[in-house]
């Protein structure tokens, strides 16, 4: 699942590769904005065909948030 978020951060987000890791924060370390936040969270819906409830968002703070949030709904 690491590697699906991560391919979705390097190809959606023009995130570097390096810069991702399961403890880097989306804000802080990645440097994703609001919308771009947004834009993961209905890009992983999508690509996992899931609904994301608008308050778990909240609780995204680094990769590994949203990796493990992914995994109990696989």
């Amino acid at each position: 699942m690491f590697e699906k978020v991560k391919n979705l951060l390097i190809d959606e987000l023009q995130i570097e590769a390096e810069d991702i890791t399961m403890e880097a924060e989306l804000i802080g370390d990645l440097g994703i904005n609001s919308l771009e936040l947004a834009d993961l969270v209905l890009l992983c819906e999508e690509r996992f065909n899931i609904e994301i409830n608008d308050e778990e968002i909240h609780k995204f703070i680094s990769v590994g948030d949203v990796v493990h949030y992914l995994e109990k709904l696989a």
